[in-house]
């Protein structure tokens, strides 16, 4: 009866005991009950837990130290190469004494994991799944463990074993549901960093959305994109940053770096991510100046990540932390999966820019061609003249046309310099390129830089989207500045740059821009003296005065007129869609007369008006009717006489011409003290007579 009594206490203390060791939630609970247990039968002092990593070599170990606070300890050689090794070949309880022990491990002494003892047992924790690890037993009291103590522990460690086992199970399934939490929120990350980025086509847009959510997320420092240019050779890249000092306070900056030799260029040529630690001392001298002054004297840490997408290499993704422990490897992760998005939303954008570009450019062409066609597409072959003055401004053209050199060309206005300076770029080597030309006269000075140069978008107001200037749509062409004196002083020396170094930077843009473009010039106006009256800087006059070219007026070469006007009459009656048969010797004879202070163009004009005047097919030149002034000499005074007549010895027709001169100097004006009659000493009714027979009608 009293054996039964005593098989029913042991039953019951060992459900007991079970019951309380699988209570226990972690390791350190565990291993504080089964130090309890052994305490309180007095089989040992000490308990320690070695357990196996299934998917490695390492090995955990737990512990209690002298002030009863937990150990943890994780190792890969010289743990899992000690006494816990041998039970992976023959499972059995490990007896040994501390001077056997140390003798035979001496790494576990240097490791100081353990109290002092004098005896150790060792006995493997055996579980449903398999070898979890060994339970270590330590005792201080030079006691050997005899066989009754090593069954005890065998039966307590089959318990543990199965406490190991369920709480291994729970915090596998915790950890489990720790890395799916994670995973569930980083996938939420990326969905909105995606739906952020992606539909940002605009590329200072889309950078400033991509700090904004890296921020938001991470609360990260300084986020910066760095993007290569798009020329191989090229070892500068453009810079957009974003600064937060503030919490949701950002401070942008756009900027130009080089390449050469940065922590930037060696992630981009390995495609590997790069986490580094720069002191204040050790910053770069081109790192952006909003960076260095936010940030002085703080040590930062740097996390590049590359910009790839398929086999192009597009920039990479730079972000700066005060607080280093954001960068975790949870985090890092995380942040190469963004960098993979960001790098598809920045080529999309940067294809986005080209062609948007690429159709601003064609437009621009468009309507530099439609000015072109409008313009009759002037050639070589317009030029009229033969005149030994224009002959030598031919031969000039001839010789200049297949160099690249600067060309000015003089002449007063109407003159065709435009037409000069066509021949000399269809004679030259770029005639399959554009000619791009401009009238600096006609261009409000507040407008002229942006029309030459572009512009950036948002870089004044009305700026709302990135515009081409005249000078990269005139790239491997010509460029043909009319009215060249009239470009304003502050507006020079960026003309005189581009012209020496052949790069600029359009309007609120930091990118140099390289261009390969032939310069023609022309003015009407004495460069010399407005360069002497510091209106003209004497640098950009030196430079495009290169070649001069100085085309004569056309009251200097009269014998090229009547060409002239047989040209443009042919030209203008065939535009007009009217048939011009002939022209009267007459008329060629009067127009080599006159002055013609608007040269070539207003002698289109008087023709273009007598071609829409004329009735029939022979050309109606009525002068009289024009307010164009006649070439004629100061008038002879003649005393006031009743009915004197023209002098006898002067022809009819040159009375007439005499009677029109006159008559067009007071414009038409007959009677009064400043009429015809007057000046031609005659009284009203004998001029008007003589106007008579000579088919000269009054107005």
């Amino acid at each position: 009866m009293q054996s039964a009594t005593m098989s029913t206490t042991k039953h019951k203390g060992l459900l007991e005991l079970t019951r309380t060791l699988l209570l226990q939630q972690t390791m350190t609970s565990l291993l504080e009950t089964l130090t309890q247990v052994i305490q309180t039968a007095g089989i040992a002092e000490a308990v320690t837990l070695v357990l196996f990593d299934n998917n490695s070599e390492r090995v955990s170990f737990y512990g209690i130290d002298p002030h009863h606070q937990p150990v943890s300890y994780e190792d890969e050689t010289l743990l899992a190469t000690g006494p816990v090794h041998a039970l992976l070949k023959n499972p059995k309880t490990q007896v040994w004494r501390s001077e056997a022990l140390h003798l035979r491990y001496p790494q576990l002494a240097a490791l100081n994991l353990y109290p002092v003892f004098t005896d150790y047992c060792l006995v493997p924790l055996l579980a449903s799944s398999g070898l979890l690890g060994g339970c270590e037993f330590t005792r201080q009291h030079a006691t050997p463990f005899s066989e009754e103590d090593k069954n005890g522990l065998y039966d307590l460690c089959t318990l543990a074993a199965i406490a190991v086992e369920q709480i291994q199970l729970r915090e596998n399934a915790l950890l489990q549901q720790s890395l799916l939490r994670h995973e569930r929120d980083d996938f939420r990350i990326l969905v909105d960093i995606t739906n952020a980025v992606l539909s940002k086509l605009d590329l200072d847009e889309l950078t400033g959305e991509i700090a904004k959510t890296i921020h938001h997320f991470f609360h990260i420092n300084a986020i910066s994109i760095v993007l290569c240019d798009a020329d191989k050779d090229s070892e500068q890249a453009s810079v957009y940053a974003t600064h937060y000092v503030q919490t949701h306070v950002a401070e942008r900056e756009q900027s130009r770096m080089s390449l050469d030799g940065s922590l930037e260029q060696q992630v981009m040529k390995n495609g590997e991510m790069l986490l580094t630690n720069v002191r204040a001392a050790e910053e770069p001298d081109d790192e952006s100046t909003l960076f260095q002054l936010l940030w002085r004297d703080q040590t930062k840490t740097l996390c590049i990540l590359p910009l790839r997408f398929g086999h192009k290499t597009l920039g990479v993704l730079k972000l700066a932390q005060c607080q280093p422990d954001n960068f975790n490897s949870a985090n890092l992760r995380v942040l190469q999966q963004i960098a993979e998005r960001i790098a598809i939303a920045v080529d999309n954008a940067l294809a986005y820019q080209e062609i948007k570009s690429l159709k601003e450019k064609l437009q621009h062409e468009n309507l530099y061609l439609t000015e072109q066609i409008n313009s009759n597409n002037p050639d070589f072959s317009d030029i009229v003249g033969r005149s030994s003055s224009m002959s030598a401004v031919l031969k000039q053209v001839e010789i200049v046309a297949k160099s690249d050199c600067s060309v000015l060309i003089l002449g007063e206005t109407g003159t065709g310099k435009e037409l000069i300076a066509r021949a000399i770029h269809n004679l030259g080597d770029r005639r399959d390129q554009r000619m791009v030309k401009m009238n600096c006269a006609a261009m409000p000075a507040g407008l002229m830089e942006s029309d030459l140069f572009g512009h950036e978008k948002g870089s004044f107001t009305g700026a709302t989207a990135q515009r081409m200037g005249r000078f990269e749509l005139a790239d491997k062409g010509t460029l043909f500045l009319d009215e060249v004196g009239e470009i304003p002083v502050e507006l020079q020396p960026k003309l005189l740059r581009i012209l020496q170094e052949q790069e600029f930077e359009r309007v609120g843009g930091n990118k140099l821009i390289s261009v390969d473009v032939r310069m023609i010039a022309a003015t009407n106006r004495d460069l010399r003296q407005m360069v002497a009256d510091k209106e003209f800087r004497s640098d950009l006059y030196y430079r495009l005065n290169v070649f001069p070219i100085v085309i004569p007026p056309l009251r200097e070469r009269p014998e090229d007129i009547p060409q002239l006007v047989k040209f443009l009459t042919y030209k203008i009656a065939k535009r007009m869609k009217r048939t011009i048969d002939s022209i009267p010797a007459e008329t060629l004879r009067l127009l080599s007369r006159m002055p013609w202070p608007g040269n070539v163009r207003e002698l289109e004009n008087v023709i273009e008006r007598a071609v829409l005047l004329t009735r029939g097919t022979v050309l109606d030149l009525q002068l009289p009717e024009l307010n164009y002034p006649l070439p004629v000499s100061q008038p002879v005074p003649v005393a006031s006489a009743p009915d004197i007549a023209p002098a006898p010895h002067l022809s009819e027709e040159d009375e007439r011409e005499r009677i029109l001169q006159v008559l067009k100097e007071t414009n038409g004006v007959v009677a009064g003290p400043r009429g015809a009659a007057q000046r031609l000493g005659l009284k009203r009714t004998t001029l008007l007579s003589r106007m008579k027979k000579l088919g000269i009608a009054a107005h």
